[in-house]
């Protein structure tokens, strides 16, 4: 939408400037009880990034309606997010997105999915509630500042052509991840002008690129039920079971990008290596009469093998062993067999770096929580001012966390928002 010239004229009760999720969000919840909204965005349309996350199909949320065991997903910030998933949580976003026909199936992990497997499904919902609610929008702009008067109490905000005035701003920018769709970290700056702490910024949620050449010639490939350990400096720095879904370049999938942030800290201490414990169920022993019992065959070792793991597996495994495929089972020797038992119970992969903030999916870091009341998502510093979404320094975990977190967030703010305003 263009501005004609009058918008800028009239006090706005609430503009929120950002137009992802949490932001739509916050502007549509003001609006429906009764703020005049304005909605400002530097893309050409609302919901880029939206439009492209869970590979264009949008994970929506994670399946878990108890708010403590859901909080407990954030780690220690979750403590901080109870007032405000109180006010709207998975079940209230789920009955949110089903009003206006978008309904929902689940995946493994409690993954939550529009059953149309389409982003643009849920960006549309929230785009037409938008404009059902008469939130005003302008697409196409990019704020130079955000000032605040505390003695009229009163937000100007400047764009690089016109300025608005508001009685209370939403903050929902976003972080550093994806920048091609706007998240460039303006917010960010903003806030702190404002007096607010910005914790370190760092990609999160990113691939991993690895070193071991042979695991990229498994690009496409999954195996789950995978124990995954993560060492450094000779020391297992964290472990976690589920999937790994091997790349071009490396390792991807919810398990690896959760661990990511892990692995980035550790990068800069030196060498990094991630272990695969591909039948974690076993211990040594019971793990060692398995595969023993799987090799009493006339078969060749890599067939026989393949009865219990992926033969492109196979075929990488022992070719890094210098372990010969067609060799008969019977033939294996002893050191080899040895050799491929412990191997297959902790495979080395070294890691060379994470993919760019290109491909982050978030970025951790943040507005410092404690400068936060969680109760309306307002500063603590200038009550009339709202946070959102990615610009809070909570860890948000891959599967359906991180638009929780913005639905849940953008909701308190723009309830709180609109009271605030007189609406």
């Amino acid at each position: 939408m263009r501005n004609d010239g009058s918008l800028n004229k009239s006090v706005w009760d609430v503009i929120v400037i950002g137009g992802g999720p949490a932001g739509m969000m916050a502007a549509a919840t003001a609006a429906s009880k009764g703020a005049r909204v304005l909605l400002l965005e530097k893309n050409e349309v609302l919901g880029k990034k939206l439009s492209i996350t869970g590979g264009g199909r949008c994970n929506i949320t994670n399946n878990k309606p108890d708010t403590r065991e859901m909080l407990g997903s954030y780690e220690e910030e979750g403590k901080f997010l109870f007032s405000t998933f109180a006010q709207h949580n998975v079940s209230d976003s789920l009955q949110w997105f089903f009003e206006r026909g978008v309904a929902v199936k689940e995946e493994n992990e409690g993954r939550l999915f529009p059953v149309t497997e389409s982003a643009e499904a849920v960006r549309d919902a929230m785009v037409a509630e938008l404009k059902q609610r008469k939130v005003e929008v302008l697409s196409k702009q990019v704020v130079s500042s955000v000032l605040y008067d505390s003695d009229k109490r009163i937000f100007t905000i400047k764009t690089f052509s016109e300025t608005f005035v508001a009685k209370a701003c939403v903050i929902a920018t976003g972080g550093y991840a994806r920048p091609d769709t706007g998240s460039t970290g303006d917010g960010f700056k903003w806030l702190k002008e404002l007096g607010h702490t910005i914790e370190p910024v760092s990609d999160a949620l990113v691939p991993v690129v690895l070193k071991s050449d042979w695991v990229k010639k498994l690009s496409g490939l999954t195996l789950s039920d995978v124990k995954v350990s993560i060492w450094s400096e000779g020391k297992r720095r964290k472990v976690k079971t589920g999937r790994v879904l091997f790349t071009h370049f490396g390792v991807t999938g919810p398990l690896i990008l959760n661990m990511s942030k892990t692995i980035a800290d550790l990068l800069h201490e030196g060498p990094v290596y991630i272990k695969l414990n591909l039948f974690p169920e076993y211990d040594t022993g019971a793990f060692k009469d398995y595969v023993q019992a799987v090799l009493r065959s006339n078969k060749k070792l890599q067939n026989a093998l393949a009865d219990i793991l992926p033969l492109q597996f196979i075929k990488g495994v022992l070719n890094e062993l210098a372990i010969a495929g067609d060799t008969p089972c019977h033939s294996v020797i002893k050191e080899d067999r040895t050799r491929l038992l412990q191997y297959l119970q902790a495979v080395p992969l070294s890691v060379k770096g994470l993919l760019g903030t290109d491909k982050a999916i978030v970025s951790a870091g943040g507005v410092a929580l404690t400068e936060v009341d969680f109760r309306t998502m307002s500063s603590k510093k200038i009550p009339q001012l709202f946070v959102v979404g990615d610009m809070l320094n909570i860890n948000r975990p891959s599967v359906g966390y991180s638009l929780q977190l913005c639905w849940s967030t953008g909701y308190a703010a723009g309830l709180h928002a609109a009271v605030w305003s007189g609406a």
